[in-house]
């Protein structure tokens, strides 16, 4: 199996040893995407705007891997809170709207940076 690092500078960089995403075998492999102010290291505020900006910096790696998001095959969403469901499942529906991916979703004691929301993907190339 060779393995590809994907890497794009419309979604933020690692802040660690770990890639924005690797494609190996025709699939892609996200790492968990936070709702950083482009170009900055802060988060957005509310968890609407953080989720916003989640799924577009998911969008960019997977264009970077010559993908998109109607290939998706599988998400994880990590929450701060579940109490924010429904508002983040809102703004998730905006981008997957039919043909839908597997899903699951899961309260974190604690996500990076203070996050109150991360995605990761796996998607079809």
């Amino acid at each position: 199996m060779k393995k590809q690092i994907v890497f794009t500078d419309k979604a933020p960089a690692a802040i660690g040893p770990y890639s924005q995403a690797i494609i190996a075998n025709g699939m892609v492999y996200t790492s968990g995407q936070l709702g950083f102010k482009p170009g900055t290291a802060d988060l957005f505020e509310t968890v609407e705007e953080q989720t916003q900006q989640v799924l577009k910096n998911v969008q960019s790696v997977l264009e970077a891997a010559g993908t998109n998001m109607n290939n998706v095959v599988k998400t994880l969403v990590f929450l701060h809170d579940l109490k924010d469901f429904a508002t983040v499942n809102e703004i998730y529906s905006s981008y997957f709207q039919s043909d839908c991916p597997a899903r699951s979703c899961v309260q974190a004691a604690g996500l990076p940076k203070g996050a109150l929301v991360e995605i990761e993907v796996i998607a079809v190339i």
